[in-house]
Order: C-alpha cells, then sequence, then structure tokens
C-alpha cells in the first residue's frame, strides 16, 4: 500500500513538473493594449496602463494565469483614434498576442474595436463608456464602465431633491461628453427641469471667459459639464472669476484627479466630480489597491488605473471559466458571467453593453476628495 501511494505521489509530481516545463515552454501570455502615453488624454491613459501593469504583476505573482506568466504588450496611440486602431491590426496580425484589452477615451476604443470585430477577437473594453460603441451589432466588445447617458443620475436627483430647476449644460464636442449630455437632457425632461445654457465646445478649448459670462447671465443654480481634465480646470476657473456661484457644479473625469486639486486650489472647493470608482473604505479593494498602488508607483491611483486593473481582472475571469485562450471559449463568459472587480459588478447584455456597475459622485471637502453619493457608501455628506 505504501509503496503504490508513494508511486502516486511521485507520478503526480511528475505530471506537475512536465506541466510547469510545459507551460514555461509556451511561454507568457501576452495581453495587447494601446494607451495614450502623449496627447490629449495622456495623464489618463498612462494612468490607466499602470493599472494594467499592475493587475499582470499580481497575477503573476500569486501563479501566473493558466499556468503561464502575463506579458502586457503596448503602444502609445498619442490619443488618436486611427493610430490606435493601426496599432490594434499590429498587436492582432504581428504581434500574435492572446488577449486584447481596449484603449482609454470611447472615440478611441470604437475605432479599436472595428479592428478586434474584423478579426473575430474578443476586447474588453477598459475606459471606455458611449453608447455608440454598443450600438454596431459587435459580438467582441464588452464594456466594464456605466454607459455615458447614466453618468449623471446621482447629481440630477440630488438637484431635484433640492427644488432645482435651471441648468447650464457645457460638454466637450467628443462622444462621451455628447452622451453624457443626451442623458442630462432626457433626465432634466422628465423632472421638469429647464436647461438654461446647452452648449458644445472644441475638445482642445481652454478659455472659457466668454461661455462662463453667458452661463453668468442664464442664472443656473446647477452647473453640468462633460469634461476631461485640462478643460474642466480651465473651466471652473473661468466660472470663478465671472463670480456665478452654482448650488451644484459637477463635471466628468477633471475633478476625480489629485492636479485637479493642485491647480485650482481653493477654487476646487465643492466642486463634484461623476466616477466610476475613487478610493473608500465601503467600496471592496479600494483601500487594498490603492495602498499598494502608492508603493508601487509613488502616487495615489486615480480612477483611471482602476479602469486598467479593473479590466484586466474581468478578461483574467473569462480566461479562467473558460480554461483556455481561444477566442470563442473566451467571448462567451465574457457575454454571459456575472462578476465584481476592482471597478464594480460586470453584467452585459447581448451586445456587450454594461447593465450592473453604477456611477458615483465626489466633492472637493477642506482639500480632500471625498465621496457622497450614493449614500449608503458615502464618506462625507453633501456640503
Amino acid at each position: 500500500l505504501m509503496q503504490s501511494r508513494a508511486f502516486r505521489f511521485a507520478l503526480a509530481g511528475l505530471c506537475f513538473l512536465l506541466g510547469v516545463q510545459y507551460a514555461l515552454a509556451a511561454g507568457p501570455i501576452r495581453v495587447g493594449v494601446t494607451a495614450s502615453l502623449t496627447g490629449d488624454y495622456a495623464k489618463l491613459g498612462s494612468d490607466q496602463l499602470s493599472g494594467i501593469r499592475m493587475w499582470a504583476d499580481d497575477v503573476n505573482a500569486r501563479g501566473a494565469l493558466l499556468g503561464r506568466r502575463v506579458e502586457i504588450v503596448h503602444y502609445d496611440d498619442v490619443s488618436d483614434p486611427e493610430k490606435s486602431a493601426q496599432l490594434y491590426e499590429r498587436l492582432i496580425t504581428q504581434d500574435k498576442v492572446d488577449l486584447l484589452l481596449g484603449p482609454y477615451a470611447s472615440d478611441i476604443t470604437l475605432a479599436a474595436s472595428r479592428v478586434a470585430e474584423r478579426h473575430n477577437f474578443p476586447m474588453v473594453a477598459t475606459g471606455a463608456a458611449s453608447a455608440t460603441i454598443w450600438e454596431q451589432g459587435f459580438r467582441n466588445i464588452f464594456q466594464i464602465d456605466t454607459p455615458a447617458a447614466e453618468y449623471m443620475e446621482l447629481p440630477l436627483e440630488l438637484a431635484n431633491d433640492k427644488g432645482f430647476k435651471r441648468i447650464a449644460l457645457v460638454y466637450a464636442d467628443t462622444d462621451f461628453p455628447r452622451e453624457v449630455a443626451a442623458g442630462v437632457r432626457a433626465m432634466a425632461a422628465s423632472y421638469g427641469m429647464q436647461l438654461v445654457l446647452d452648449e458644445a465646445y472644441p475638445q482642445n478649448s481652454r478659455d472659457f471667459g466668454a461661455i462662463a459670462r453667458r452661463m453668468k447671465a442664464a442664472g443656473p443654480q446647477v452647473v453640468i459639464g462633460g469634461t476631461y481634465f485640462d478643460d474642466s480646470v480651465a473651466l471652473v476657473r473661468a466660472v470663478r472669476q465671472v463670480g456665478l456661484q452654482p448650488d451644484i457644479m459637477v463635471m466628468t473625469v477633471g475633478p476625480a484627479q489629485e492636479d485637479f486639486g493642485r491647480q485650482l486650489g481653493d477654487a476646487a472647493e465643492g466642486v463634484m466630480g461623476a466616477i466610476a470608482w475613487m478610493r473608500s473604505g465601503k467600496l471592496p479593494l479600494a483601500y487594498d489597491f490603492s495602498f499598494r498602488y502608492k508603493q508601487k508607483y509613488g502616487y495615489n491611483a486615480a480612477v483611471h488605473a482602476a479602469y486598467g486593473y479593473g479590466g484586466g481582472q474581468v478578461l483574467e475571469a473569462a480566461v479562467r471559466l473558460a480554461g483556455s485562450l481561444d477566442k470563442d471559449a473566451v467571448r462567451e463568459p465574457l457575454q454571459t458571467m456575472t462578476f465584481r472587480s476592482l471597478l464594480g459588478r460586470y453584467l452585459v447584455d447581448e451586445a456587450g453593453r454594461q447593465t450592473a456597475k453604477q456611477t458615483y459622485v465626489m466633492q472637493w471637502q477642506d482639500g480632500y476628495r471625498l465621496l457622497i453619493m450614493p449614500e449608503a457608501i458615502a464618506d462625507s455628506a453633501v456640503e
């Protein structure tokens, strides 16, 4: 009996060693992605790539994926959709990557998703919220973020509860902010609110003096901005300079960045940000991720780092469920699974559009970014 048991242990050990040798011989699992390391989205794209790299390092530290290490293959898409599309073509046809994560920004993701669809290659969209992407009839693009049109649900619910009826809406003229604006119009109409200003501006605008003066003349109680980073900072400066004091001022992307407070100082006080994630003791994994991220990179994690890490987690879960890198096998759990990543709940409809993720609201209070909505997980009350 002992000899038989010893033989079985020896055989099991041999099989394990052979499996390890096979995995090592097979080489790493290569995950392809483009990142905006230069251009308009440079800060946000760099943060997202840092999150992706940290996810890969964590996977490798705990024993790899399907017995193989994970390697990130990335290129700078210079914040340009056409360049990103060319690079995804290269990742698929020349680099022969095994898996794909999407780039930052909805317009760039739309271009990249066309390449993935042409090659029938599933892609997890790490930082894209525009509904346009999921209206193309594609079967290979899967969303982890909240749809853009839903970003301002909580701020508008707050405004309605307080009886505010006059809204000024301004937004960058690109896919994501346009859809944020469309959602604001629909929700405002349902609440019987009036849009006293509804104006788009070119994405690279930095002079908002004229818009701020028109905004002040319109007398809004609520100012909503479909913004990125530099434009959000410039818009707040302009609003403060003309002396406009809205009861609520809320924007996308910019206010969630630490640099927002550094650049604006006291002018940032009270500004709200509609965001997909932030560090909070009541959000699963958030403090652990934030602590380790700062140790690794030397600065605090912003929401775009969570996009990257959470996208990696979703992709990893699908691969583990599939037990394979086969494209059809990976696509099936991406379409059907329910999962909780760092970013939040993952569940998509038939088009791959997110149906379960909720957007949060933070506010600058006394120089800090504090989560204020939803109330159940808030760090602070609304000021």
